[in-house]
């Protein structure tokens, strides 16, 4: 029965980590793009309300409306500020996450090549017990047919 390497363990570890990384990495990258639909959606909108504003041109409006218009386009203009951060912050949150996945991805490489290079020693050190088995194999055959 072969015996359990503990770097066995670390690399499952590691591979559940670099998952977990992953998951917050992507879920990161849902919340910036809602974020920057959300921003497309106040821009369409207030498009559409300058757009509305435009089709009353050279008509008499009243001063109290043309006053209700102004202000809810600053209104607007405002939620786009507040949107333009929120966007900046998931930017910022994105990049963090995937710095950490990568980090954590690099760990399991580095772990993977710990244990690759381990098998190959262990391949290498098998390879020099059997080529000395054969080599006492032949050197007894030579004996006893010298002896002969």
């Amino acid at each position: 029965m072969a015996k359990h390497d503990p770097l066995d363990t670390v690399l499952k570890l590691a591979t559940e980590a670099e998952e977990q990384a992953a998951l917050q990495l992507q879920s990161a990258q849902l919340a910036l793009q809602k974020c920057q639909s959300q921003l497309d959606a106040l821009r369409n909108y207030r498009l559409d309300y300058m757009k509305q504003m435009e089709t009353n041109h050279g008509k008499t409006i009243s001063a109290s409306y043309y006053h209700q218009f102004h202000q809810f386009v600053r209104q607007i203009d405002d939620a786009i500020t507040k949107q333009l951060v929120s966007i900046t912050e998931a930017d910022n949150q994105r990049l963090h996450r995937q710095q950490y996945w990568q980090e954590k991805q690099q760990k399991r490489k580095a772990v993977e090549l710990l244990l690759a290079h381990k098998a190959e020693k262990a391949q290498q050190a098998e390879l020099r017990r059997e080529q000395k088995l054969i080599d006492e194999f032949a050197s007894q055959q030579f004996y006893r047919k010298r002896s002969r």
